[in-house]
Protein backbone atom coordinates (compact mmCIF):
# COMPACT_ATOMS: atom_id res chain seq x y z
CA UNK A 1 0.00 0.00 0.00
CA UNK A 2 2.84 2.23 0.50
CA UNK A 3 4.36 1.51 -2.43
CA UNK A 4 1.07 2.30 -4.61
CA UNK A 5 0.66 5.53 -2.32
CA UNK A 6 4.37 6.84 -3.37
CA UNK A 7 4.08 5.37 -7.00
CA UNK A 8 0.83 7.95 -7.17
CA UNK A 9 2.43 11.05 -5.30
CA UNK A 10 5.22 10.58 -8.40
CA UNK A 11 2.52 10.98 -10.55
CA UNK A 12 1.01 14.07 -9.60
CA UNK A 13 4.43 15.25 -9.16
CA UNK A 14 4.83 15.15 -12.78
CA UNK A 15 1.94 15.89 -13.68
CA UNK A 16 2.15 19.01 -11.25
CA UNK A 17 5.43 20.40 -13.36
CA UNK A 18 4.26 19.24 -16.67
CA UNK A 19 1.43 21.73 -16.36
CA UNK A 20 3.46 24.45 -14.82
CA UNK A 21 5.82 24.00 -17.20
CA UNK A 22 3.29 24.25 -20.25
CA UNK A 23 2.00 27.61 -18.66
CA UNK A 24 5.40 28.75 -18.47
CA UNK A 25 6.15 28.18 -22.15
CA UNK A 26 2.51 29.54 -23.17
CA UNK A 27 3.45 33.13 -21.27
CA UNK A 28 7.09 33.32 -22.73
CA UNK A 29 5.57 32.40 -26.22
CA UNK A 30 2.72 34.90 -26.06
CA UNK A 31 4.82 37.71 -24.86
CA UNK A 32 7.36 37.07 -28.07
CA UNK A 33 4.60 37.26 -30.20
CA UNK A 34 3.14 40.54 -28.27
CA UNK A 35 6.62 41.84 -29.03
CA UNK A 36 7.62 40.46 -32.34
CA UNK A 37 3.86 42.06 -33.88
CA UNK A 38 4.77 44.83 -32.62
CA UNK A 39 7.93 45.13 -34.10
CA UNK A 40 6.78 43.96 -37.55
CA UNK A 41 3.83 46.57 -37.67
CA UNK A 42 6.59 49.20 -36.81
CA UNK A 43 8.61 48.04 -39.90
CA UNK A 44 11.45 47.09 -37.99
CA UNK A 45 11.90 43.69 -39.30
CA UNK A 46 11.71 44.53 -42.98
CA UNK A 47 15.38 44.61 -43.59
CA UNK A 48 15.64 41.23 -41.70
CA UNK A 49 12.79 39.33 -43.62
CA UNK A 50 13.87 40.53 -47.24
CA UNK A 51 17.84 39.50 -46.59
CA UNK A 52 16.26 36.13 -45.71
CA UNK A 53 14.14 35.90 -49.02
CA UNK A 54 17.21 37.05 -51.19
CA UNK A 55 19.45 34.47 -49.80
CA UNK A 56 17.14 32.06 -51.09
CA UNK A 57 17.01 33.19 -55.06
CA UNK A 58 19.50 33.41 -57.23
CA UNK A 59 21.09 36.61 -57.49
CA UNK A 60 20.55 36.59 -61.09
CA UNK A 61 17.23 35.87 -61.17
CA UNK A 62 15.10 36.14 -58.51
CA UNK A 63 12.64 33.97 -59.66
CA UNK A 64 14.72 31.43 -59.40
CA UNK A 65 14.94 29.35 -56.11
CA UNK A 66 18.38 28.19 -54.64
CA UNK A 67 18.60 24.36 -54.85
CA UNK A 68 17.94 21.74 -57.53
CA UNK A 69 14.34 22.07 -59.32
CA UNK A 70 13.09 18.57 -57.11
CA UNK A 71 13.62 20.90 -53.86
CA UNK A 72 10.99 23.41 -55.02
CA UNK A 73 8.53 20.90 -56.07
CA UNK A 74 9.21 19.39 -52.92
CA UNK A 75 8.21 22.82 -51.03
CA UNK A 76 5.15 22.32 -52.63
CA UNK A 77 3.88 19.50 -51.86
CA UNK A 78 4.80 20.23 -48.03
CA UNK A 79 3.08 23.52 -48.39
CA UNK A 80 0.06 22.20 -49.65
CA UNK A 81 -0.02 20.32 -45.66
CA UNK A 82 -1.13 23.43 -43.97
CA UNK A 83 -3.53 24.01 -46.62
CA UNK A 84 -7.40 24.54 -45.24
CA UNK A 85 -8.02 21.47 -47.75
CA UNK A 86 -5.72 19.02 -46.53
CA UNK A 87 -5.84 20.29 -42.73
CA UNK A 88 -9.69 20.03 -43.35
CA UNK A 89 -9.72 15.99 -44.26
CA UNK A 90 -7.52 15.55 -41.80
CA UNK A 91 -9.46 17.32 -38.51
CA UNK A 92 -12.43 15.04 -40.54
CA UNK A 93 -10.89 12.02 -40.20
CA UNK A 94 -9.72 12.50 -36.82
CA UNK A 95 -13.16 13.17 -35.57
CA UNK A 96 -14.38 10.34 -37.60
CA UNK A 97 -11.68 8.30 -35.51
CA UNK A 98 -12.65 9.55 -32.38
CA UNK A 99 -16.50 9.10 -32.85
CA UNK A 100 -15.94 5.48 -33.93
CA UNK A 101 -13.58 4.86 -30.52
CA UNK A 102 -16.86 6.66 -28.97
CA UNK A 103 -14.43 9.60 -27.90
CA UNK A 104 -17.43 11.80 -28.35
CA UNK A 105 -16.45 14.80 -25.79
CA UNK A 106 -13.10 14.87 -27.43
CA UNK A 107 -14.49 14.84 -30.94
CA UNK A 108 -16.30 17.84 -29.85
CA UNK A 109 -13.45 19.22 -28.32
CA UNK A 110 -11.01 18.90 -31.08
CA UNK A 111 -13.62 20.22 -33.65
CA UNK A 112 -14.22 23.56 -31.31
CA UNK A 113 -10.81 24.12 -31.06
CA UNK A 114 -9.16 23.61 -34.27
CA UNK A 115 -12.26 25.97 -35.54
CA UNK A 116 -11.43 28.81 -32.71
CA UNK A 117 -7.84 28.71 -34.02
CA UNK A 118 -8.67 28.93 -37.39
CA UNK A 119 -11.31 31.39 -37.02
CA UNK A 120 -8.56 33.37 -34.45
CA UNK A 121 -6.05 33.13 -37.51
CA UNK A 122 -8.35 34.80 -39.80
CA UNK A 123 -9.16 37.62 -37.41
CA UNK A 124 -5.24 38.74 -36.97
CA UNK A 125 -4.42 38.54 -40.75
CA UNK A 126 -6.86 41.27 -41.28
CA UNK A 127 -6.13 43.16 -37.99
CA UNK A 128 -2.43 43.46 -39.31
CA UNK A 129 -2.69 43.76 -42.94
CA UNK A 130 0.52 43.04 -43.62
CA UNK A 131 0.82 42.87 -47.42
CA UNK A 132 2.56 39.88 -48.89
CA UNK A 133 6.35 39.68 -50.19
CA UNK A 134 7.04 42.00 -52.76
CA UNK A 135 11.20 41.12 -53.16
CA UNK A 136 11.05 38.18 -55.06
CA UNK A 137 8.70 36.48 -56.97
CA UNK A 138 6.12 33.58 -55.17
CA UNK A 139 6.14 30.18 -56.77
CA UNK A 140 2.31 29.63 -55.49
CA UNK A 141 -0.24 31.90 -55.36
CA UNK A 142 -1.84 33.57 -53.04
CA UNK A 143 -4.31 36.06 -52.13
CA UNK A 144 -4.50 37.05 -48.54
CA UNK A 145 -2.54 39.11 -46.10
CA UNK A 146 0.92 37.88 -45.22
CA UNK A 147 1.09 38.20 -40.73
CA UNK A 148 0.57 36.03 -39.36
CA UNK A 149 1.62 33.19 -41.88
CA UNK A 150 -1.77 31.02 -42.08
CA UNK A 151 -0.17 27.73 -43.15
CA UNK A 152 2.06 28.27 -40.07
CA UNK A 153 -0.18 29.23 -37.46
CA UNK A 154 -3.37 26.70 -38.83
CA UNK A 155 -0.89 23.75 -38.73
CA UNK A 156 0.75 24.23 -35.41
CA UNK A 157 -2.97 24.97 -34.33
CA UNK A 158 -4.03 21.74 -36.30
CA UNK A 159 -1.37 19.17 -35.89
CA UNK A 160 0.12 20.61 -32.64
CA UNK A 161 -3.67 19.85 -31.15
CA UNK A 162 -4.14 16.64 -33.02
CA UNK A 163 -1.27 15.39 -31.60
CA UNK A 164 -2.00 16.47 -27.97
CA UNK A 165 -5.23 14.57 -27.67
CA UNK A 166 -4.54 11.71 -29.64
CA UNK A 167 -1.58 11.24 -27.03
CA UNK A 168 -4.21 11.72 -24.39
CA UNK A 169 -6.16 8.97 -25.65
CA UNK A 170 -2.96 6.52 -26.25
CA UNK A 171 -2.32 4.00 -23.94
CA UNK A 172 1.13 3.24 -24.71
CA UNK A 173 3.45 5.38 -23.07
CA UNK A 174 6.29 5.01 -25.74
CA UNK A 175 3.71 5.95 -28.43
CA UNK A 176 2.22 9.20 -26.53
CA UNK A 177 5.72 10.73 -27.44
CA UNK A 178 4.60 9.55 -31.44
CA UNK A 179 1.83 11.85 -31.61
CA UNK A 180 3.29 15.01 -30.49
CA UNK A 181 6.45 14.52 -32.10
CA UNK A 182 5.17 13.83 -35.91
CA UNK A 183 3.09 17.10 -35.47
CA UNK A 184 6.11 19.29 -34.39
CA UNK A 185 8.11 18.18 -37.65
CA UNK A 186 5.12 18.72 -40.05
CA UNK A 187 4.57 22.17 -38.40
CA UNK A 188 8.10 23.34 -39.16
CA UNK A 189 8.44 21.87 -42.33
CA UNK A 190 5.50 23.69 -43.61
CA UNK A 191 6.54 26.94 -42.20
CA UNK A 192 9.96 26.72 -43.57
CA UNK A 193 8.38 25.85 -46.78
CA UNK A 194 6.58 28.97 -47.09
CA UNK A 195 9.68 30.96 -46.65
CA UNK A 196 11.50 29.04 -49.48
CA UNK A 197 8.25 29.78 -52.06
CA UNK A 198 8.70 33.30 -51.11
CA UNK A 199 5.03 34.14 -50.42
CA UNK A 200 5.90 34.80 -46.82
CA UNK A 201 8.66 36.68 -45.01
CA UNK A 202 10.52 34.67 -41.74
CA UNK A 203 8.72 36.68 -39.02
CA UNK A 204 5.07 35.89 -40.35
CA UNK A 205 6.28 32.27 -40.10
CA UNK A 206 7.83 32.61 -36.93
CA UNK A 207 4.55 34.75 -35.65
CA UNK A 208 2.52 31.85 -36.84
CA UNK A 209 4.03 29.09 -35.28
CA UNK A 210 3.91 31.45 -32.09
CA UNK A 211 0.18 32.05 -32.11
CA UNK A 212 -0.54 28.40 -33.36
CA UNK A 213 1.34 27.23 -30.47
CA UNK A 214 -0.36 29.42 -27.54
CA UNK A 215 -3.74 28.52 -29.16
CA UNK A 216 -2.43 24.63 -28.56
CA UNK A 217 -1.40 25.11 -25.38
CA UNK A 218 -4.30 26.77 -23.97
CA UNK A 219 -6.39 23.67 -25.70
CA UNK A 220 -4.34 21.46 -23.87
CA UNK A 221 -4.99 23.04 -21.02
CA UNK A 222 -8.58 23.38 -21.39
CA UNK A 223 -9.07 19.84 -22.24
CA UNK A 224 -7.63 19.13 -19.09
CA UNK A 225 -9.80 20.61 -17.01
CA UNK A 226 -13.28 19.86 -19.96
CA UNK A 227 -11.98 16.40 -20.39
CA UNK A 228 -10.03 15.01 -17.47
CA UNK A 229 -6.38 14.08 -17.44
Amino acid sequence: MQRIKHHITRIASSTERRVWMTALVAALVAYFLFELTGEVLEGETRAFDEGVLLMLRDTTDLGMPVGPAWLTKMMVDITALGGVTVLTLLVTLVVVYLALRRKFRTAIFVTASILGGWGLSSAMKIGIARPRPEVVQHLVEVTDMSFPSGHAMLSAITYLTLGAMLSRIEEQPALRYFFPIVAVLLTLLIGLSRIYLGVHYPTDVVGGWAAGMVWACGSWFAARWLLGR
